[in-house]
């Protein structure tokens, strides 16, 4: 039963709580309020403790748009007379900053990206390795490599490299206000750095610059640069500390886990990045100039030596044997230096090279026509009469004077006279024979080369061992020798 129908009946407060559980005041409200026509009485609202300096509060908040904390609030709130608790401090300084920020927000839109039209590109770093990262806005291809630095040569040139990777040039860069990009801002207008325009010309897109302090906008790129950090980098093991990281391995596994992502359904698009830049996008794209253009300062000349090879910071780099003479240009990113040939017209790539400490040498064996030997030959350069006459009986002849001067035999030139007496008397191949077999058997004089002259066919001739010699031995009786 319930209060009134209670109340109704008994027709006392006291009655009707005892029928229905409660208590007598609770009955008088139930009643009131029902013959008050059902609506409760208006309750009076209550002062909070706060209300005082909640002005102050406000006018604080949006002197510092919103980024001041109720920490460093509540000390001065304190002086001005709040003597609430820290906790109900934080509820009115929350509620400041949700109505402030309610007023002041920019009103975002979603951006629509039209294909072949946008690049966003953005540096981060981690661990002490910069990672440069681009996005190809519409189909979702990306572009991840790494850095030694963030400045405007290294950044031109891995974006160069990033055109030559997507096939083509968007029509416009997207970068946030980067200082190696950036030379001045008029009325928050970016102005870029002239490297940067003549780069833009060459490449024909057009350059644009995001607003100070706005991450929203190339939020597309922030996200690439957040993902290669967790999923690349450490992933990878790339985050080594202070051990120093192999520019060269952690740009083949960028390259890798780009190829890798590349090929990955996209959440946001549904769609396969690469083959939505093949099937749609790379038909839109600008072409590629012939030739990509010098970044940075006065192009570093060499003179290739005699060595075949150009000295940089004190290190030898060698090139083909070609380029001897000639003058070469150097350039030098990260860690790899680029050998060049031809200042105008078409640049030819001649080596490439890791970077080498002082007073080494990084040498490539393609450039000499094969691997160095393993000892170095020393060719016999005949000088007398007697020393052509006798290396003209051909290689026996030169193998048999390398032998004895590697012996020390002291009277090989005295002798050569001797030996060449017993080729008209015994004929040309039968010394050539005997010299064969003097430089076998380490006999240098000219009295050795003699007997075995004389020895002639006599001369035991040995051979290598054969195979081994089986024999089934016959089977014989035996006893038993159990008794």
């Amino acid at each position: 039963m319930d209060i009134i129908s209670a109340y109704r009946e008994v027709g006392s407060y006291r009655g009707a709580a005892a029928m229905c559980a409660t208590t007598p005041k609770t009955v008088r409200r139930v009643i009131e309020r029902h013959e008050a026509g059902g609506a409760g009485p208006e309750r009076k609202a209550r002062e909070r403790n706060y209300e005082p300096v909640a002005e102050l509060v406000a006018a604080k908040i949006a002197k510092t748009q919103g980024r001041i904390s109720a920490k460093r609030l509540l000390p001065e709130m304190r002086a001005a007379g709040y003597e609430g608790s820290a906790r109900n401090f934080r509820r009115l300084v929350a509620e400041a900053k949700a109505d402030w920020r309610r007023t002041h927000h920019r009103g975002r839109r979603p951006a629509v990206w039209t294909p072949g039209e946008h690049l966003v590109i953005d540096w981060g770093v981690l661990a002490g390795l910069h990672v440069f990262c681009a996005v190809l806005a519409w189909s979702r291809v990306r572009f991840v490599r790494f850095a030694v630095d963030e400045r405007a040569a290294t950044t031109l040139s891995l974006l160069a490299e990033c055109f030559e990777t997507l096939g083509g040039v968007p029509k416009v860069v997207l970068a946030d206000r980067m200082a190696c990009l950036k030379a001045d801002v008029v009325a928050d207008r970016v102005v870029p750095t002239p490297d940067y325009v003549r780069f833009a010309s060459h490449y024909r897109f057009r350059p644009d610059f995001c607003h100070g302090a706005d991450p929203q906008s190339k939020g597309i790129v922030e996200n690439l640069v957040g993902y290669a950090k967790t999923d690349l980098i450490i992933g990878c093991g790339l985050n080594q500390g202070e051990r120093p990281v192999d520019l060269a391995a952690a740009n083949a596994a960028a390259a890798a886990w780009c190829t890798e992502v590349n090929a990955t359904e996209h959440s946001e698009i549904a769609a396969v990045p690469a083959q939505r830049l093949a099937e749609h996008e790379a038909a839109l794209l600008g072409g590629l100039p012939a030739l990509r253009p010098r970044v940075g300062g006065p192009a570093v000349t060499r003179k290739v030596d005699r060595l075949s090879c150009v000295r940089y910071g004190s290190a030898r780099y060698s090139v083909p044997t070609t380029a001897i003479g000639t003058q070469v240009e150097v350039r030098v990113h990260g860690d790899q230096l680029t050998i060049l040939s031809g200042t105008h017209g078409a640049v030819t790539v001649l080596a490439e090279h890791r970077l080498v400490g002082p007073g080494e040498a990084s040498v490539h064996d393609t450039h000499y026509g094969g691997p160095r030997p393993a000892t170095p030959a020393r060719a016999i350069r005949p000088k007398t009469a007697n020393e052509k006459a006798f290396c003209a009986l051909g290689r026996v002849a030169e193998e048999f004077l390398a032998g004895a001067a590697a012996a020390g035999s002291t009277r090989l030139g005295a002798e050569l006279a001797e030996l060449l007496a017993l080729r008209d008397a015994h004929g040309e191949q039968a010394l050539l024979e005997a010299l064969a077999r003097a430089t076998a058997f380490g006999r240098w004089r000219a009295d050795d080369v003699r007997s075995i002259l004389a020895a002639g066919t006599a001369a035991p001739r040995p051979r290598p061992a054969g195979d081994a010699l089986i024999v089934e031995l016959p089977a014989v009786p035996t006893r038993s020798l159990v008794r």
